[in-house]
């Protein structure tokens, strides 16, 4: 992992509170081989525990956000590893990838480029946000080379596009384009691919001027519904409620509220 500029196949880069990842294997479509899951993935844990981070952009370099496994790489382990071997990378780096991305305590903007196949678009699925340019396009990708799915998709893509909508596209994938994306809640905005960068670092600047304590706190507390009862969730909500309350972002905005002027939130 290498900071802005650098040859390593993931980039790691904070300014302006906004850490963002990039994968940058252009030439491969930035497919993930082992040295790039690892790169990714201990990306992902520098971002969340990055104090200086306040908001967090995944993106990828060149034409493509990232086309999943790194197919050749595959075939070459299917032919000199056992079994056992080769799969072992879906709980060493495909899982931690999603359940870290997923319950990061910081807003998660997927900033999409263009394509985001099978694992990739597992991964974007992952974010909290989802912002694509008009060139971007998806496929779940996994049926068509005779796999379930990984990387949190069974999860993620029910929650985003409905059950119904979400067999359809494992089952039988295809290429959905940015507009159709857009239209079924697969993303959350499409801008011309020249505007995409401006957009997301808009966006991003955004969160991270806002009360990231809350942010983390409602993310917390839809993870948890979404596995519980009401009842359960009530009182979940009500924990969350205390702990953001006694926080200085509240009590400073609360004051800002009163006095009609416009809060600083601090995360804290």
């Amino acid at each position: 992992m290498s900071e802005p500029g650098g040859t390593e196949p993931v980039l790691y880069d904070v300014e302006g509170g906004i850490a963002t990842i990039t994968l940058n294997r252009p030439d491969a479509m930035n497919s993930l081989d082992i040295a790039t899951k690892e790169e990714l993935l201990a990306a992902i844990q520098r971002a969340a525990s990055d104090t200086e981070a306040r908001c967090v952009v995944v993106t990828g370099s060149g034409r493509a956000f990232c086309v999943g496994q790194d197919l050749r790489e595959h075939i070459t382990n299917m032919s000199s590893k056992s079994l056992d071997e080769v799969w072992a990378t879906v709980d060493d780096h495909y899982s931690p990838i999603a359940s870290g991305i997923a319950t990061m305590e910081k807003p998660v903007i997927a900033a999409i480029n263009g394509v985001a196949a099978g694992a990739g678009m597992s991964m974007a699925l992952a974010c909290d946000w989802r912002v694509a340019a008009d060139s971007a396009s998806f496929t779940t990708a996994f049926i068509g080379v005779g796999l379930s799915c990984d990387t949190g998709m069974s999860w993620t893509l029910p929650r985003v596009v409905g059950q119904t909508k979400a067999i359809e596209l494992l089952l039988w994938p295809r290429t959905v384009d940015a507009p159709e994306a857009l239209e079924i809640g697969l993303v959350n905005w499409v801008f011309p691919a020249d505007r995409l960068a401006a957009e997301v670092a808009d966006i991003a600047a955004r969160l991270v001027a806002g009360p990231t304590l809350a942010f983390a706190a409602v993310k917390e507390s839809v993870r948890y519904a979404a596995t519980h009862t009401l009842t359960e969730s009530l009182a979940f909500e009500s924990r969350m409620m205390a702990s953001t309350g006694g926080s200085e972002d509240h009590r400073n905005a609360v004051q800002s509220f009163v006095a009609k002027a416009k809060p600083t939130f601090e995360g804290r």
